[in-house]
């Protein structure tokens, strides 16, 4: 009983880096953005430096996991917490690197003159960034329904993405763009292209809480929601 009981409180303290893992790749996106919004390649510096936490936390848990995997031999629902684990992270550090690259973004746009943020930014930025704040909620709290409406809201992020490379688009072909004007539709893409990864990348994350709290799979549609 003592040995279950042991077992238990490593599947939390595993859950527990998880999340530190998930506010810190939660922060590195908004301090990105902020750094893009703000013309901040100060903060943009910072967020391309501390990805090397993240990436420190992703092998620490996936140590963790493979060992709770070889000594323990989970089943049914501990398996499950632990296999949902190991999913969370690969995408929570495929989080992080989007924000690097939007970090990155900034350090190049820094030499334009700063205009302000397209509302249609603003709105896929605010989409992605919901996403990601309900799925870590959703696996805090083991809530399956929650991860769902996550899994529900990546269409609306893709709508946007499509709906601001068609604007960036007609920017570029525009016979009135500069270079410098042409030369931000093109980050502005790759912004774009980031924001969405992170959304999918959420949904990722949405996908496996539902597979450790329901044992179902639905990536790829493998079962019906």
């Amino acid at each position: 009983m003592e040995g279950k009981s042991h077992f238990h409180n490593q599947l939390d303290a595993l859950a527990v880096k998880v999340l530190r893992m998930a506010l810190h790749a939660e922060a590195a996106v908004g301090n990105a953005y902020k750094s893009l919004t703000q013309n901040n390649p100060e903060l943009a510096r910072q967020v391309i430096e501390k990805d090397r936490e993240i990436n420190l936390l992703e092998c620490q848990i996936d140590d963790d996991s493979l060992k709770l995997l070889a000594l323990e031999q989970p089943v049914a629902l501990d398996l499950r917490r632990v296999v949902g684990a190991m999913r969370i992270i690969v995408d929570i550090e495929r989080i992080g690197d989007e924000a690097v690259n939007i970090a990155e973004r900034t350090l190049l746009l820094t030499r334009l003159s700063p205009v302000p943020t397209r509302p249609l930014m603003a709105d896929l930025a605010g989409q992605a960034f919901t996403m990601f704040g309900k799925a870590v909620s959703a696996f805090k709290d083991q809530n399956s329904a929650l991860a769902r409406e996550v899994c529900a809201m990546d269409e609306r992020a893709n709508e946007l993405h499509v709906e601001l490379i068609k604007e960036s688009m007609r920017r570029l072909q525009s016979g009135a763009a500069d270079n410098a004007s042409a030369e931000r539709a093109v980050h502005d893409i790759l912004v774009a292209r980031s924001l969405e990864r992170i959304g999918d990348q959420t949904t990722n994350i949405a996908e496996a809480v539902i597979f450790i709290v329901e044992g179902v799979s639905i990536k790829h549609h493998c079962h019906p929601f």
